[in-house]
C-alpha cells in the first residue's frame, strides 16, 4: 500500500504570519527521505493554504509523485491543466467549511466532471474522484471518466474517535454525541462494511481505489485490511505529530545557535 503526505498544515503554518517560513517544498524533500511515495496538495479556492506558486515549485522540484485536490473551479483546472501534476483529485468545496466535509457529488456534476477528466487525460495526468463510500457514485465514477476513486473515511474517522476517546469531537461528530454506545458501534461496523463493499465495486469496474480523510496512527488497522485500497492519502495527524517528535531536534539547534 502507498502513503500519499498531504502537507498543505506546513504552509498553513506559514500563513498564520503571512511569512516565508516553514517553507512547503521543503516537507517533500523530508517525506522523499522518510519513504513517502507521493505528495498530496489541497489547492483552494481561497488560497487559505497552499498557493499557486507552491504547487508550481513542488511540481517542478518534487522528487515524488505529486497530487493535488481540487474543486471543479474553472479558474483552477485551468491552472492545473498548465501545472499538469500526475494526478489531480477533484473534491467538493464548502469555503465556510474546516475541512473537507463530504464526498463529491458525481452524478449531480457528471457533465462538468467529464469534460475535466478528459482534459486532464489529453495532458497525461491521472484523475481520481473524491467521493463517499456509495456504489451509485462509485459507478458515475467510472462513466465519467475517472480512473480511480478515494474513498471518503472521514464518517469512519469520527465513529472511530468517539468510541475510543474521551477527549473533545471533532464539529462533525457532535451531532452523534447522545446515542448510545451500541448504536455508535453499529453505526462503526456499518462504515466499514461501506468502505469494503465500496472498495470492491470500484475495483471490480476496474478502478484504481485509494482512502483518505480524518486517518490517523491510531485508527489505520481496518483501512489497511481491506485489500482493494492500494493507497492512503494522510495528512494532518503525520503534521501533529510532527510538532512534538520532531520539536526536541529544533529546540536543541536553536540553543547551540544562540548558545555559540
Amino acid at each position: 500500500m502507498l502513503l500519499g503526505v498531504n502537507i498543505d498544515h506546513i504552509a498553513t503554518l506559514r500563513e498564520a504570519r503571512k511569512i516565508n517560513d516553514p517553507d512547503p517544498l521543503e516537507a517533500v524533500f523530508i517525506a522523499k527521505r522518510a519513504g513517502a511515495d507521493q505528495i498530496t496538495l489541497h489547492l483552494r479556492e481561497d488560497r487559505r493554504h497552499m498557493h499557486d506558486s507552491d504547487i508550481k515549485r513542488v511540481r517542478e522540484s518534487s522528487f515524488l509523485p505529486l497530487n493535488v485536490e481540487c474543486s471543479i473551479n474553472p479558474q483552477i483546472i485551468d491552472f492545473l491543466l498548465e501545472v499538469a501534476p500526475h494526478r489531480i483529485t477533484l473534491v467538493p468545496e464548502n469555503r465556510a467549511e474546516v475541512t473537507t466535509e463530504g464526498g463529491l457529488d458525481v452524478i449531480g456534476n457528471s457533465e462538468r466532471i467529464a469534460e475535466i477528466a478528459q482534459a486532464f487525460k489529453q495532458k497525461g495526468v491521472e484523475v481520481s474522484l473524491f467521493i463517499d463510500a456509495q456504489l451509485d457514485q462509485i459507478c458515475a465514477s467510472k462513466e465519467v471518466g475517472a480512473q480511480m476513486v478515494e474513498l471518503h473515511t472521514g464518517a469512519y474517522a469520527n465513529l472511530h474517535l468517539m468510541l475510543n476517546t474521551n477527549l473533545p469531537l471533532t464539529h462533525n461528530a457532535i451531532e452523534s454525541l447522545q446515542l448510545p454506545r451500541e448504536a455508535l458501534k453499529a453505526q462503526f461496523h456499518d462504515s466499514i462494511e461501506s468502505l469494503k463493499n465500496a472498495a470492491k465495486e470500484a475495483k471490480w469496474l476496474g478502478l484504481e481505489v485509494a482512502a483518505g480523510h480524518g486517518l490517523n496512527y491510531h485508527n489505520l488497522a481496518p483501512i489497511l485490511a481491506i485489500p482493494e485500497i492500494v493507497e492512503l492519502n494522510i495528512g494532518q495527524s503525520i503534521i501533529a505529530r510532527s510538532v512534538f517528535s520532531g520539536l526536541e531536534t529544533a529546540i536543541k539547534e536553536m540553543v547551540e545557535l544562540v548558545k555559540r
